[in-house]
């Protein structure tokens, strides 16, 4: 059997499906097709329902539970791990600016409308781009990943941390992104996935601090110590499995959003049962 699995070049998710989709685990006859997108390429593709297997923003779950069910494993979730708000200079009104958003599907977008529900100056964009789009001082911008690291070095100021209003506002980690199965998927196999994730997540932790050459190879412009910082603040026990405080804190993000009326479905058939 071959299945699509897409999911991004960043640390976080290389480090997790690095042993499913090299085969150092057994994958019970299964062979995936791998193919890497950034996040918001990732959703829209989700949206259109084109692959099998794929890592989406939490963001994006509205639009797409009618195609897709939530896997227990692969999750990226938890506390302190939210995006930043970022500008150029202190003392700004970010109301009088532009704010690069890294996709309109995005958890970032949701948590940023969520802060500010009045605030409509945006544009959308790479999340790799909004960096240099504040550094050039054309507007604010809501980074990800590993521009969280690297955005004090380059002189840029933290407006707010997105995910800890959240958090204080919901007393809830953050479901920043998870990985959903086809519908179309027979159950069992739906199942056999979660599994192979959950075990490939098992063989990276157990070699762990070792980087294996397809997480080196398709970090963009990171050194190791950034690359261990990025899988040490995304990859944690939700990612192994979201459990009922992780599936708790995905309702509960869902019941938060603007886009909630889209979810056709009841939320006893969003996951994948654990059973």
């Amino acid at each position: 059997m071959k299945l699509t699995i897409a999911f991004s070049p960043c640390p976080n998710d290389t480090f997790i499906f690095d042993a499913l989709v090299h085969k150092k685990i057994d994958t019970m006859g299964i062979d995936f097709e791998v193919v890497l997108e950034d996040v918001e390429t990732l959703n829209q593709r989700a949206m259109e329902g084109v692959y099998d297997v794929s890592k989406v923003s939490c963001g994006v779950l509205p639009s797409i539970l009618h195609r897709y069910k939530i896997l227990d494993s692969g999750s990226a979730l938890g506390f302190g791990v939210g995006p930043l708000l970022i500008t150029a200079d202190d003392h700004i009104d970010i109301t009088k600016l532009v704010v690069a958003l890294p996709g309109e599907h995005t958890t970032a977008h949701l948590l940023f409308s969520y802060a500010y529900p009045d605030l409509q100056n945006k544009v959308f964009m790479r999340y790799d781009e909004i960096e240099p789009f504040v550094q050039q001082k054309k507007g604010a911008g809501v980074i990800i990943h590993e521009n969280r690291f690297t955005y004090a070095e380059k002189g840029l100021k933290k407006i707010i941390d997105l995910g800890a209003y959240w958090e204080e506002q919901e007393q809830m980690p953050i479901p920043l992104g998870c990985i959903v199965a086809n519908r179309a998927m027979p159950y069992a196999t739906q199942k056999i996935v979660d599994q192979l994730i959950r075990q490939s997540l098992e063989y990276a932790n157990s070699n762990y601090p070792s980087l294996s050459p397809f997480v080196t190879e398709h970090a963009m412009e990171m050194n190791e110590t950034v690359m261990r910082q990025h899988i040490q603040l995304y990859v944690n026990d939700y990612s192994l499995s979201l459990g009922e405080k992780g599936r708790s804190a995905i309702e509960h993000l869902l019941n938060a959003s603007s886009k909630k009326q889209m979810i056709v479905i009841g939320k006893e058939e969003w996951f994948v049962d654990e059973d």
